[in-house]
């Protein structure tokens, strides 16, 4: 969001910053689908934080219809309604679709991608020739992704061609893409902006996106997210919730049709791309978000066709210790949101606790239709549970949480405190990029002892920002310079990105 802010301050739309340092992450797709939000609906220095989410929620609306359009092109328009609400309900999809971040708008172009694919793949099955506006739709929807996160959109769908190609040994299919002038158009769409960003940076953008970001990820975690494989079947339960059981007891029937040509496509969009980030040591659930459309396409054929959950005795009981551990995800969402406004800030709020009751019973009643081997009433229930506590935790909980909304906090103390229009916030304790966006670009990330000489140097108007840890050196350091601070305002609260309890204090300098 900051990085998009000053595109917008500076309207260099080619060399993407935060602050004075380039933000050399990934291509500048995403930043301009904000800036272009942002523009349309809001004031950039507003910094309203809706105005740019708006691509992330558009995003995700369009993975859920684009997954069910290929769920009724597959198995019918009941499936494709039933897996498009699974991605809907999902836990990970609905955190990525009220963020500010590329993951949501990002899937929605590899489901571009993965739909025109299955078109070209099912009419080349069927003898029927494709109109070419599929193969351009293809080609476009690779050309946008890789303007949002490089070549992972590449791994997803051309994971998939490869897994087609290996299991049923023939390429005439692969005709329809008309990949002569598709790649042409692919890059048509995203080779200007890397020109000029390669002439802008000196080559710096590719050599820290592509080499220390992209690749870097692959030998050793980076960000303290290094994990072994297997860390995405772990999180699956959780990140899927509450279609994971679903998924997981779709597994039999999976199997069972695994040499039809729908099951066929899903599981090579699926396999491949999955194996591939569980074999990268860096590690985060949303890394396979884009094979949940394909995973819940599956489970909802599944669930709709008859006897599929005719299980045998060993799989009844995997089923069983696996939907413990789900129901207890239920139980602890339900109980969540209550928990952390009273432990948090001592706060009792009638409505969450309601909610959340009701969220519980309707999952322990899915739990026990899923028991009893009635997958429909249980998905309905389980369904239900979703809304009443994502509903709860989105409108009613994370709102009123202030304990952790430091950002905000501290820029209204900031504004209320500040000794000159222009004040500058140099920040010791606190870290997190949203201080800038909410404070001020010109704020000031920097160590105690650089934030005593910014006080020093800016007597008049300069403020500090120090939390308890950082006190010491703080003082030690005014003391050699002479400057005697005085304490301003106070701010308590959790740093969500750490867990760290914070204590901080904004500080001006005393006049001489």
């Amino acid at each position: 969001m900051q990085a998009t802010s000053q595109m917008l301050e500076t309207h260099d739309f080619i060399d993407v910053r935060f602050q004075d340092r380039p933000r050399y992450l990934q291509p500048a797709g995403i930043y301009w689908l904000e800036a272009l939000s942002v523009a349309a609906f809001s004031d950039p220095a507003a910094r309203e934080p809706w105005a740019y989410r708006i691509p992330s929620l558009l995003g995700a609306i369009a993975a859920v219809l684009l997954t069910g359009w290929i769920g009724s092109t597959l198995f019918g328009a009941s499936a494709g309604m039933v897996a498009a609400a699974l991605l809907a309900t999902s836990l990970l999809m609905g955190a990525e679709a009220r963020m500010a971040k590329i993951d949501a708008t990002l899937l929605a172009t590899i489901l571009v991608a993965q739909a025109s694919l299955l078109r070209i793949y099912l009419d080349a099955s069927a003898g029927v020739v494709t109109r070419r506006r599929w193969a351009a739709l293809h080609w476009i929807a690779l050309g946008a992704g890789l303007m949002l996160k490089g070549p992972l959109i590449l791994l997803v769908s051309w994971g998939t061609i490869l897994g087609l190609v290996i299991s049923e040994r023939r390429t005439a299919w692969l005709r329809g893409l008309h990949a002569k002038w598709g790649i042409p158009l692919m890059l048509a769409i995203v080779l200007p902006w890397c020109v000029a960003i390669g002439v802008a940076s000196g080559g710096d953008f590719f050599a820290k996106s592509v080499g220390d970001n992209f690749l870097g990820k692959v030998a050793q975690g980076q960000q303290a997210h290094g994990f072994p494989p297997g860390y995405y079947l772990g999180v699956f339960a959780a990140s899927f919730w509450p279609g994971s059981l679903f998924a997981v007891l779709a597994l039999p029937f999976v199997w069972a049709r695994r040499r039809r040509p729908e099951v066929r496509f899903l599981l090579v969009w699926i396999i491949p791309t999955w194996l591939l980030f569980e074999s990268v040591a860096t590690k985060l659930p949303h890394y396979v978000l884009p094979t949940y459309p394909a995973i819940a396409c599956l489970t909802a054929a599944a669930v709709l066709a008859p006897g599929a959950w005719r299980f045998g005795r060993t799989w009844r009981w995997i089923g069983r210790i696996y939907g413990v551990a789900w129901l207890l995800i239920g139980v602890a969402l339900g109980v969540a949101g209550p928990v952390l406004l009273w432990v948090l800030q001592g706060e009792i709020d009638a409505l969450p606790i309601l909610a959340g009751l009701a969220g519980i019973a309707l999952i322990v009643l899915s739990a026990w239709a899923a028991w009893s081997l009635r997958p429909r009433p249980a998905l309905a229930l389980a369904g239900g549970s979703a809304l009443v506590l994502f509903a709860s935790a989105y409108a009613l909980v994370l709102p009123e949480l202030t304990t952790i909304w430091l950002s905000p906090r501290i820029a209204a103390a900031v504004a209320a405190v500040r000794p000159c229009p222009n004040s500058v916030l140099a920040s010791a304790s606190y870290s997190e990029p949203s201080l800038v966006f909410t404070v001020g670009r010109e704020t000031r990330l920097v160590n105690a002892a650089a934030a005593a000489d910014h006080l020093a140097a800016h007597q008049s108007c300069g403020l500090a920002l120090i939390g308890t840890r950082e006190a010491a050196a703080f003082q030690a350091r005014l003391e050699i310079l002479g400057i005697a601070p005085r304490a301003l305002a106070e701010i308590k609260g959790l740093d969500y990105s750490t867990g760290r309890r914070l204590d901080l204090t904004i500080y001006g300098a005393e006049a001489p």
